[in-house]
C-alpha cells in the first residue's frame, strides 16, 4: 500500500499519510460519504472529491499491476525475460509505457514481417541494419527485409515515445466530408460547420471533440488526429546508427513505411482515444454537476398537491396527493377540446382544490404546459394556492419503469407520470432517484461518452447528494434508501420489508433488528438516516451514534441533558471543546457536532421560491429580439446554458454572452434551475432557435 500511497500522493498533491489512512478506510469497506463526514481526523479533512480521486487512482494502479504481472508471465513463458527487461517492466509507470515494452513480445497474427521471416529473410534484414548489402538480393527479398526492419522499428519503445512527443506538440484535429458522401445529403446539415475543420489538439474543447467524433460515427465526417507533415516524425524515427550507402537507402524506405503503415496509425489511435477520454471526462463532469444541482434543487416540502400532466388531444391527467405524496384521487380533464370543456375543466380544478385542501399545483412543462397554466390562471380558488411549472424530463421513463409499476400496479402510465410531477415539486431528490440519471436530460453528448464511466460518475453524484441531505428512515422509498452509505438495493429491500411488517422504527438503534444489517453496515449508514419520531433528539441529526456518549458527556459538563443542549445556545457556547478532544475525535468532528446540535437535521438545500413565466409570451412566435424575459436554467454545457422562457423551446445563452468578462466555465455564472432574466438576441423560427444574453440585463 505504501507504494500506492506515494504515487497517489504525488499525483494528487496530498500528504502521503492522508492517502494511506484513506486507503485503509476504503479497503475496510468504508464509503466515500462516510469517510468524508465521519473520519476527518484520519484523513486530515479530505473532501468527497479528493477521497473519490484516491479511490479511482488506486483502482487504476491495481489494474496496472495486474496487467504488469500478466506481461511478465507471458514474456517469461517465451523464455525471453532477462533481468534488464524485468526491471524496465517493473518500473513502467503507465499502461502505455508497459504496452510499449510488451509490444515486441506480444503474440501476433501473421504480418508482412512474420511472412518474410518464414521465407528466411531475417539474415538479409540484419545485414542491411549492419550496413552490408549482399549481392544478388531480389526486389522481393529487399521488400521482405524492409518489412522486418519496419516492424522492428515500430516496436521500439524509444522510437514510439519520440513520435508521441511530436504528436503532443504538432498534432491537429481535422475533419472533412467523408469519402462518398454527397454534400446535399440531409444528414450532412447537422455537421456542416465541421466539413473543413482544423485546430491543434491542445486547444480543442470537449464538446467540439465529441461533435466531430459523432459526425464520424454517423458516416458524415472523416476525422484525423496527427501532425500535418510527416517529415519530423520520420526523422525522429531514424536511428543515429543509420547505415550508409545502398543499405541506408533501404533503411530509409523501411523507416518511412514503418511510420505510415505501423507507427502513425497506432499513435493516432492512442491520441484519438486520449482526446475522446478527455472529452468524455469533461462532458461527464458537466453532466454530474448539472445532476447535482438538479437533485439538490429547493424542495417545496410537504404540502397537499394537485399535479397535472398536460396534453392537448388526450387531455390533462390530474392527480391529488396528500402532504406525504400519496395518491388520493385521479381523473382526466379536456380543456382544449372546446370552450364548454374548458369551463368544465376550470370548475373541476376549483372543486378538487377545495375537496382535497390543495396548497400547491404542479404543472408539467412539456406539450400544452403553458396552455394548462393559462387554464389554471382562470380558476378562482377559495384558498391560497401556488402554481408551479415542473420539469417533466424523465417522467415518462419513470412511469413505464418497474419502480412505478411496483408503486402503482393498478394505474396506467399517465397517472404515474402525473404523480411523479407532483412529487418532484415536493421533494426533487426523493423522486428523481427513482430514475436512471442518464434519463433526466441534463447532459451533453451523454450517449457518445464512455457509458461505464458515466454511470459510475452519476452514481457517485446521486450517493453524494442523498447522503448530504440525509434520509428519513420511516418514509424513504426503497430507491432512496439504496443510495444511503453502506446500504445498497438488497439491504434497502430488507429495511422496507421490516418496516412494512413491524411498523416504524422507533430510533436508529432499532435498525439493527433488520436481518442482514450488520455492525459495519450500521456504522456506514446510521449517521445519514433520520428518525424524527425518536425520543432521542440526536436521532434527528447527522450526529453519528458512535458519538452519542460523547454528546451526553458534553451536556453533563454544563449540567444539562442532550435535549436542553440542543435548545439552548448559551449552554452550547459554554462548552470548552478542547476538553473533549481524544485520539480519534478532534476539533473538526467536535465542530461538526456543535453545528448539528444548533440545527439538528438542517436541510442543506436552498429555500423554495415560486417562479412565473411572462404571461404574454407562450409561443416562439411571441418572442421578439430585445425582449427581457424571466427564465429557468434547464441545462448547462461547456459552450453555454439553455434557458426555458416558457415557449416549449429553450433558448441558448452562449458562453460569450454570459458576462461582460471572459467566462471559462458557464457554471461560474449560472446554476441549474436558477431563476433569472435574459434578453433575446435573435429568434430563428425556421430552425426553432432562440439566442439569449445575460449581458446588460438587470
Amino acid at each position: 500500500m505504501s507504494n500506492y500511497a506515494i504515487v497517489i500522493a504525488n499525483q494528487l498533491n496530498v500528504n502521503q499519510r492522508q492517502v494511506e489512512k484513506t486507503i485503509e478506510l476504503l479497503e475496510s469497506g468504508a464509503t466515500v460519504p462516510f469517510i468524508a463526514r465521519y473520519r476527518k481526523e484520519a484523513t486530515g479533512g479530505l473532501n468527497e472529491v479528493q477521497i473519490a480521486a484516491i479511490r479511482d487512482l488506486l483502482l487504476r494502479l491495481k489494474e496496472l499491476d495486474k496487467r504488469r504481472e500478466a506481461v511478465l508471465q507471458s514474456i517469461e513463458e517465451q523464455g525471453k525475460l532477462d533481468a534488464g527487461l524485468r526491471q524496465q517492466i517493473e518500473a513502467a509507470a503507465s499502461m502505455t509505457e508497459l504496452e510499449d515494452l510488451y509490444l515486441p513480445y506480444r503474440p501476433k497474427r501473421r504480418t508482412r514481417a512474420t511472412i518474410a521471416i518464414e521465407k528466411g529473410l531475417e539474415p538479409l534484414a540484419d545485414s542491411i541494419m549492419r550496413g552490408v548489402m549482399p549481392a544478388g538480393a531480389t526486389d522481393d527479398d529487399l521488400q521482405g527485409a524492409r518489412d522486418i526492419i519496419a516492424e522492428r522499428i515500430s516496436e521500439d519503445a524509444a522510437v514510439r515515445n519520440r513520435v508521441r512527443n511530436i504528436f503532443r506538440r504538432r498534432a491537429m484535429l481535422t475533419s472533412a466530408l467523408a469519402r462518398g458522401v454527397d454534400e446535399n445529403d440531409e444528414k450532412v446539415g447537422k455537421f456542416e460547420s465541421w466539413l473543413d475543420w482544423k485546430e491543434p489538439i491542445n486547444r480543442a474543447p470537449s464538446h467540439r471533440i465529441l461533435a466531430l467524433f459523432r459526425g464520424e460515427e454517423a458516416g458524415v465526417l472523416k476525422v484525423h488526429v496527427k501532425p500535418e507533415k510527416d517529415d519530423e516524425s520520420i526523422e525522429a524515427m531514424t536511428s543515429h546508427t543509420r547505415p550508409r550507402g545502398e543499405a541506408g537507402e533501404q533503411y530509409d524506405l523501411a523507416v518511412a513505411d514503418s511510420y505510415k503503415r505501423l507507427v502513425m496509425p497506432s499513435i493516432e489511435t492512442e491520441f484519438r482515444n486520449m482526446l475522446k477520454e478527455k472529452a468524455d471526462r469533461e462532458a461527464i463532469r458537466v453532466f454530474a454537476e448539472n445532476l447535482r444541482q438538479l437533485l439538490l434543487a429547493a424542495p417545496m416540502g410537504q404540502k397537499r398537491t394537485l399535479a397535472i400532466d398536460p396534453g392537448f388531444r388526450t387531455g390533462c391527467k390530474v392527480v391529488c396527493l396528500d402532504a406525504q405524496g400519496q395518491l388520493l384521487h385521479n381523473e382526466t380533464i379536456y380543456p382544449f377540446t372546446s370552450v364548454r370543456e374548458e369551463r368544465a375543466a376550470v370548475n373541476k380544478l376549483e372543486a378538487l382544490v377545495e375537496a382535497f385542501h390543495i396548497e400547491a399545483i404542479a404543472i408539467g412543462n412539456g406539450t400544452a404546459g403553458r396552455e394548462t397554466e393559462e387554464v389554471v390562471q382562470k380558476c378562482h380558488f377559495n384558498r391560497k394556492v401556488i402554481a408551479v411549472s415542473v420539469s417533466e424530463a424523465g417522467a415518462s421513463v419513470y412511469s413505464a419503469s418497474e419502480v412505478a409499476r411496483r408503486e402503482f400496479p393498478e394505474y396506467d402510465i399517465t397517472v404515474r407520470g402525473a404523480v411523479s410531477i407532483g412529487r418532484r415539486l415536493m421533494d426533487p431528490l426523493s423522486e428523481l432517484v427513482k430514475i436512471d440519471p442518464k434519463s433526466i436530460g441534463v447532459g451533453q453528448y451523454q450517449h457518445d461518452v464512455d457509458q461505464k464511466l458515466l454511470s459510475e460518475s452519476l452514481g457517485d453524484t446521486v450517493v453524494s447528494c442523498v447522503n448530504s441531505v440525509g434520509v428519513e428512515l420511516n418514509t424513504a422509498s426503497r430507491e432512496l434508501l439504496s443510495y444511503v452509505s453502506g446500504i445498497g438495493p438488497a439491504l434497502a429491500d430488507k429495511i422496507v420489508a421490516h418496516r412494512n411488517k413491524n411498523g416504524a422504527f422507533a430510533d436508529r438503534e432499532a435498525l439493527k433488528q433488520v436481518k442482514g444489517l450488520g455492525d459495519k453496515a450500521f456504522e456506514q449508514c446510521a449517521g445519514f438516516l433520520r428518525v424524527r419520531e425518536s425520543a432521542n433528539p440526536l436521532d434527528h441529526s447527522a450526529v453519528h451514534p458512535e458519538r452519542y456518549a460523547l454528546v451526553e458527556r458534553m451536556a453533563a459538563s454544563v449540567g444539562a441533558d442532550v435535549e436542553s443542549l440542543c435548545k439552548n445556545a448559551d449552554l452550547r457556547t459554554s462548552i470548552k471543546l478542547e476538553q473533549f478532544v481524544s485520539g480519534d475525535c478532534g476539533l473538526p468532528t467536535l465542530h461538526d457536532i456543535m453545528k448539528e446540535l444548533e440545527k439538528p437535521g438542517l436541510d442543506p438545500r436552498a429555500k423554495f421560491e415560486v417562479f412565473e413565466f411572462d404571461k404574454n409570451v407562450t409561443r416562439i412566435e411571441d418572442v421578439q429580439a430585445g425582449m427581457v424575459l424571466p427564465g429557468i436554467v434547464t441545462n448547462i454545457t461547456a459552450f453555454g446554458a439553455f434557458v426555458d422562457i416558457g415557449v416549449h423551446q429553450d433558448g441558448l445563452v452562449h458562453i460569450s454572452q454570459m458576462a461582460s468578462r471572459r467566462v471559462n466555465d458557464p457554471s461560474e455564472v449560472v446554476h441549474l434551475h436558477q431563476h433569472l432574466k435574459v434578453k433575446v438576441l435573435d429568434v430563428d423560427l425556421r430552425r426553432h432557435r432562440i439566442s439569449l444574453t445575460l449581458r446588460g440585463v438587470e
